[in-house]
């Protein structure tokens, strides 16, 4: 077995570890926030029609990579010594400003623009003589392509009753992305894409209200409608071997109003 494996293995424990301890975390948060404050706090001005504030996110984002006919299809020959294809789960961060429409106390409007910073990895490996788990044959050859994104999301957040100081919030709705880097630029990467995208949100979260301010953390989970593929500037070796590809993150936001 490669030890690819067990390296895609650590990252989606990993994933699952971190999701959990937020998770965690927010009931945490909120449970402080009840026992803390007796008296209801007016910060984020809920009761406003408009109101504002910023947010800080980090994200980890990967491709959704779709394998086309040649590949799967050994007879063709052109896969040649390629054995997979692989996108990693790769860091990165963002930050943003809030605009909220008041639509009624459990429901608003939310036109958050931000700017992120991310960088898509993709691991091709290559064939080589057996080997073990332990020392593998093949080769892996790892491409990188960095991005600065700017996205304008626009949604809808349904807020739970307040208990206390402290109420649940699901968002939906969806972001325009476009990169700031030149498709030229982008054409001497390894793995092209291109740089317009649009996606489909929806995240959990809690509003926590304290003294001055509302802190507000949410996980939000972001999957591109469009197929993003470049083959005709992409490497040659591997670029008849893909047919589709996507953008797929998971970001924890912190807002505060």
């Amino acid at each position: 077995m490669q030890t690819l494996n067990f390296r895609h293995q650590f990252y989606l424990c990993g994933r699952k570890v971190s999701l959990t301890f937020c998770l965690l975390l927010f009931i945490g948060h909120a449970s402080f926030s009840q026992a803390r404050y007796g008296e209801i706090s007016k910060a984020g001005q809920d009761d406003k029609l408009l109101s504002y504030g910023f947010f800080l996110a980090g994200h980890t984002n990967t491709f959704r990579l779709r394998y086309s006919d040649a590949f799967l299809d050994p007879s063709t020959g052109l896969g040649g010594d390629i054995e997979s294809i692989v996108p990693v789960y790769s860091a990165g961060f963002s930050l943003g400003f809030l605009g909220i429409l008041r639509l009624h106390d459990q429901l608003n409007l939310m036109f958050t623009p931000k700017i992120g910073f991310y960088e898509f990895v993709t691991d091709v490996n290559f064939m080589g003589d057996v080997g073990t788990a332990i020392e593998p044959s093949g080769r892996r050859e790892t491409f990188v392509a960095e991005a600065t994104m700017v996205e304008l999301p626009l949604l809808f957040k349904y807020k739970a009753q307040r208990f206390n100081n402290s109420r649940m919030f699901f968002t939906a709705g969806g972001s325009y992305i476009f990169r700031t880097k030149d498709q030229e630029e982008a054409d001497f990467e390894g793995l092209v894409s291109t740089g317009r995208d649009i996606t489909l949100d929806l995240g959990v979260g809690f509003d926590m209200y304290f003294k001055f301010f509302k802190f507000s953390p949410e996980i939000r989970f972001s999957h591109g409608l469009f197929n993003l593929y470049k083959p005709e500037t992409t490497d040659p070796r591997f670029r008849d071997l893909i047919s589709d590809i996507r953008r797929k993150s998971i970001t924890l936001y912190l807002h505060f109003q």
